[in-house]
């Protein structure tokens, strides 16, 4: 192991995107879409830490062939912890519309690295609810312990309540599964943080194989909104490099620091698909706004995570 005191960025070698971080077991995770030709996203790595610098691969925590209904695009993983179980939340197929088959998987391993299997041998959404076209899953638990997929492409976002099993939705008031929480200029990539009380929803704007991707945000005392876009977060810096955005975050406990963990493409690719993870610190303003971040090179310092 080398003398590293920050994580550069990128954090791990190899062509990822979308990622989602979390902390299981007091290390930290970060679930990537493996950024290639859709017919070739079969599988999905993971990748942990204990300092935030030394990164180590698990290789295929989820695979394709282990989903019956799913032949490509795989894309964009939300895994999460309830009552001793892991469940990723994934795009599969890329569908089209109705009559195609695929939408969001849900998978479910009893350990973070997997391996993560079919919970219920279907999509668990299929369908374009409300416009949504059914990708990019990020899964929240509120402080109450009511959990929510937020998800939606084409420029559409909706959200469902799940259920205990994390397997299956329970109605809104209104007798409604899916609602619709579509800020302005939303296109994709939805992640929320809960912040004193506040939820603070983030989402991606812009083409992600345009050099404008981007990271907005709202805040809102509701987890359901409504949601007025604030500002522009994160975008391309053209000294360092575009196409910044789809993100997840980590906040580490008993703090009020964050990081934001994203993908951008290096200024020397022009493939769509040459996108890498970086981390960055992310700051929140004393009333409650986020700093824009500045993109970098040397990413974020050694950090370990306290023992309970």
């Amino acid at each position: 192991m080398t003398n590293k005191t920050h994580s550069g960025n990128p954090i791990f070698p190899g062509w990822y995107a979308d990622p989602e971080a979390r902390i299981f077991v007091g290390r930290y995770w970060i679930y990537p879409t493996y950024s290639a030709p859709y017919e070739e996203q079969t599988y999905l790595d993971a990748f942990h830490s204990d300092d935030l610098v030394h990164w180590t691969k698990v290789e295929r925590v989820l695979r394709m062939e282990d989903f019956a209904w799913i032949h490509k695009a795989v894309w964009a993983p939300s895994p999460i912890e309830r009552n001793g179980k892991y469940y990723i939340y994934f795009s599969g197929n890329d569908i089209q519309n109705d009559d195609e088959l695929g939408g969001i998987g849900v998978g479910v391993s009893d350990r973070p690295e997997g391996p993560f299997l079919d919970a219920i041998g279907k999509p668990l959404i299929d369908r374009f609810h409300m416009s949504a076209q059914p990708i990019d899953p990020h899964a929240f638990i509120d402080d109450d312990g009511q959990a929510y997929l937020y998800y939606g492409g084409w420029k559409h976002c909706n959200v469902a309540k799940l259920n205990e099993d994390m397997i299956s939705f329970s109605p809104f008031e209104d007798g409604e599964l899916f609602k619709s929480v579509t800020p302005k200029d939303y296109v994709e990539g939805p992640c929320m943080i809960k912040r004193d009380g506040k939820y603070v929803f983030m989402w991606a704007e812009g083409g992600w194989g345009t050099p404008d991707y981007r990271v907005a945000y709202a805040v809102s005392d509701s987890p359901v909104g409504p949601f007025e876009r604030l500002e522009t977060v994160l975008q391309q810096d053209p000294e360092v490099a575009t196409s910044a955005g789809h993100h997840g975050f980590l906040h580490i406990p008993g703090t009020d620091d964050y990081y934001i963990v994203y993908h951008r493409r290096p200024l020397e690719e022009t493939n769509r698909h040459h996108r890498v993870v970086c981390i960055d610190e992310m700051r929140f303003r004393e009333d409650g706004t986020i700093e824009p971040v500045k993109p970098t090179f040397e990413g974020v310092a050694a950090r370990k995570l306290a023992q309970s």
